[in-house]
């Protein structure tokens, strides 16, 4: 039985190549934390994690301070038995964006290894329920982006063969109004159009933006209110025919499973890091499954679409580029579908010359 004897750490910083802002922020860089786990019979797993600009010194410290230490010596295969030991470990600082984010790097890791081992790509690993995954942009339609640039976009995006597009909202009521109903008019009605508003709102400013986006009959209203005003979900799911969208910012399956039983949404957006791994991820999943509700997960597209692929409810890929600068082929898309790998392993094709290139200064760690 092999045993893992080594964790590499380490971070790199992208910079997105176009402008990303939306209601309430600015995505400006992208800290990669990274773990690379090596076991006794020399077999290696690769994992990541995110923030966008603040935290990933944090995550680092964590994954080297407290929960690299604990995987030594411990069997790779036993990813359940790990994840609710680190979990328990940092029970004093979960349930949060760092610890989730953490966990997510080792848990992907082992993931990669485990899937490596059995010469098997992740979506088959994890339940191998669709070959290919309805492809949706996000990358043109920027809060910043004024209407004409939103419908070239559109129109692009459309005939290259995605199915939908996503705009971001939170300029004035009739403002956003007129955005989203330019697009609609030059798309027409066989081109889905998501909104997202980034928690900007309050309850009764997201009721009266949903009266006014539902005769463009757009396909979600994603993060209309901060996450933790569940309440606030119920009254708005009740008052509008939109489908409300969350989970981005959700970092527990407990608080997912509150969400659905009280019908505070319709769409479920769990990102693998921040709910903490694919081990989380796929419970989410399944229990969105239960619901009859789709999971359409929120960016890091290069992972998503094997787990979105694993399970039979995963209905659209979010696509924002984010690792081409290190990796040495991107994802593949075909016909507006996002296909997942067919390599053993989570499918993301690494250029350890790039990362090595992309470290930020003392962020490496060794733990043997």
């Amino acid at each position: 039985m092999a045993k893992i004897e080594r964790v590499e750490i380490l971070m790199v910083n992208l910079v997105p190549k176009v402008v990303r802002t939306d209601a309430i922020q600015s995505f400006v860089s992208q800290e990669t934390p990274m773990v690379r786990i090596t076991d006794s019979d020399g077999a290696v797993g690769v994992g990541y994690s995110y923030t966008i600009g603040t935290g990933g010194h944090s995550v680092v410290e964590l994954l080297a301070r407290s929960l690299a230490p604990r995987l030594i010596g411990r069997d790779p295969a036993m990813i359940e038995q790990i994840w609710k030991d680190l979990l328990f470990a940092t029970h004093a600082t979960a349930v949060g964006a760092i610890t989730a984010l953490a966990l997510c790097a080792i848990d992907t890791a082992l993931w990669d290894l485990r899937c490596r081992r059995a010469g098997r790509p992740l979506h088959q690993e994890a339940g191998g329920a669709q070959e290919r995954v309805r492809l949706y942009t996000t990358e043109g339609g920027w809060l910043h982006l004024e209407t004409p640039a939103l419908v070239d976009d559109a129109l692009a995006a459309k005939a290259a063969g995605f199915g939908g597009c996503k705009i971001k909202v939170g300029r004035r009521p009739q403002e956003d109004v007129a955005r989203l109903s330019a697009v609609r008019d030059a798309v027409g009605g066989d081109f889905e159009i998501m909104t997202d508003a980034n928690q900007a709102f309050a309850v009764d400013e997201a009721i009266r933006r949903a009266r006014l986006y539902e005769p463009i009959d757009i396909a979600w209203f994603e993060e209309p209110l901060p996450a933790e005003d569940l309440g606030g979900h119920v009254r708005l799911s009740a008052a509008t025919t939109l489908p409300v969208a969350v989970g981005e910012s959700i970092y527990s399956l407990s608080h997912f499973r509150e969400y659905l039983q009280r019908e505070a949404c319709s769409v479920v957006q769990a990102d693998v890091a921040r709910i903490g791994g694919i081990t989380p991820w796929l419970k989410v999943a399944h229990l969105a499954e239960a619901f009859n509700v789709a999971i359409c997960p929120h960016f890091l597209m290069e992972l998503h679409v094997a787990l979105t692929a694993a399970v039979p409810n995963g209905r659209w890929v979010e696509y924002i580029p984010q690792l081409d600068d290190l990796t040495s082929t991107g994802m593949t898309i075909a016909d507006g579908h996002a296909i997942p790998s067919d390599q053993p392993g989570l499918g993301i094709a690494w250029d350890w010359e790039k990362i090595d290139r992309l470290r930020v200064e003392g962020a490496s760690r060794v733990v043997a």
